[in-house]
């Protein structure tokens, strides 16, 4: 799913500074590239990502592995400044990783979400392709297969969900800000529970918060999102809002995201819905975003 690229997000990111560091040897704790050893997949081998580990890593004891996707038009290397995943990994313990998807016809990354969508860069897999990257750090490190994830942002949260639908055997949970489902439910049939997070400001303009259409396909509304997801793992059918709200937005009034979860799922299986009041498509993130998602990843591994 794609929306235009922002100048607005490159400014907010070109002021939260840094970039990632350049090709190191393998050491816990730095920015890496795939450069710095040998892919085990021609997939990987073409379409290379940046990884790291965290300072902590003890090869004897799996590790969780997050992957981040970036929104379109924007590289992976600024959705990784965006999301702040990157700043703690040391300190929660996961590996990470943050690939680039291909490029249309005017150069702009992208994902290919859509089971048959052919967009300007013609007919990519995208699935096989975070699936060979997760295939790759798994060969390179321990990787838990319980604790593997997938996090997104816009064309980036639809392509995490396109993987919780495909790959739903492989990861245990996914969190899409600014994304959304397919509205047709034909188009996903994961054969067992996945644990969702669907995050979405209500005053987003680009992937409305009340779903909407592009590249003449339909896609959910936020709720209807994760109503979805609750349906496919078994939960009960209206979700509790009873949860804390959260402060993840710098711009807004404190405590600004509503929490609703779906109670009653099974073995696996979670969906909860974060609603931003007020939140735009590209909200400005606190330093509690990252630590909030990882959280949520944290709570829902493979049983």
């Amino acid at each position: 799913m794609r929306a235009p690229p922002s100048s607005s997000l490159l400014i907010l990111l070109a002021l939260q500074g840094g970039c990632a560091a350049k090709d190191a040897p393998v050491d816990a704790g730095v920015d890496l590239s795939l450069a710095d050893l040998a892919p085990t997949n021609p997939l990987v081998a073409l379409r290379p990502y940046k990884f790291k580990v965290p300072a902590r890593f003890d090869p004897s004891r799996p590790a969780p592995l997050v992957v981040l996707l970036h929104g379109y038009g924007v590289t992976a290397e600024l959705e990784d400044l965006y999301f702040g995943l990157n700043r703690i990994v040391d300190d929660r313990g996961f590996l990470y990783a943050w690939p680039d998807g291909s490029g249309d016809a005017k150069h702009n990354p992208f994902w290919n979400a859509g089971d048959d969508l052919v967009t300007d860069g013609g007919l990519v897999d995208d699935v096989a392709y975070v699936h060979a990257v997760i295939d790759d750090m798994s060969a390179h490190f321990s990787v838990d297969p319980k604790r593997i994830f997938v996090a997104g942002h816009s064309n980036g949260g639809f392509m995490a969900h396109r993987m919780a639908c495909d790959r739903q055997g492989r990861i245990a949970a996914i969190a899409s800000l600014a994304g959304s489902m397919w509205a047709d439910p034909v188009l996903c049939a994961p054969p067992g529970p996945i644990a969702v997070l669907q995050i979405h400001g209500d005053a987003d303009e680009q992937i409305p918060y009340g779903g909407g259409e592009i590249l003449g396909r339909k896609y959910a509304s936020a709720p209807g999102s994760a109503a979805g997801w609750a349906k496919r793992s078994g939960c009960g059918p209206t979700p509790e809002g009873t949860l804390p709200p959260l402060d993840l937005e710098g711009v807004l009034p404190a405590e600004e995201t509503a929490r609703e979860r779906f109670t009653g799922c099974a073995p696996g299986g979670a969906s909860e819905l974060w609603t931003m009041h007020g939140g735009s498509h590209i909200p400005t993130l606190k330093s509690t975003f990252a630590p909030a998602i990882w959280d949520f990843f944290a709570a829902h591994p493979k049983p």
